[in-house]
């Protein structure tokens, strides 16, 4: 079952993504990540230490997010990704498009604005 808990930290908001994101839970997903962007949340950090497993549904829930965020030039990062995650973002080459960190702090670090 998918849980998805917000919470903000310093100038990030977090979002904590636990169980399978797949095409029936990724539109859960969508919303609270879709909900940040429109309220221009300018660090959304998703944390997916807790998930196991992701299919294209997610992979894309995900990009969509990014490319909301870039649009009023938010950022859009991730931290925790499992091996199984990971592997995926490799395959698809997305580990070079999303910023991607191993910890919650640094994944929360200094937003840098251009």
């Amino acid at each position: 079952m998918l849980k998805i808990a917000t919470r903000n930290r310093e100038q990030a908001t977090i979002v904590a993504i636990s169980g399978d994101v797949d095409l029936y839970s990724s539109p859960q997903v969508r919303k609270a990540i879709i909900g940040l962007t429109e309220k221009k949340t300018p660090l959304i950090v998703v944390d997916l230490r807790d998930v196991e497993y992701m299919d294209s549904s997610g992979i894309a829930t995900l990009v969509e997010g990014l490319q909301q965020v870039g649009k009023y030039k938010g950022e859009l990062r991730l931290f925790g990704l499992t091996s199984a995650v990971r592997e995926v973002f490799e395959l698809s080459r997305l580990d070079k498009v999303f910023q991607i960190f191993g910890d919650e702090e640094a994944a929360a670090g200094s937003v840098v604005r251009s």
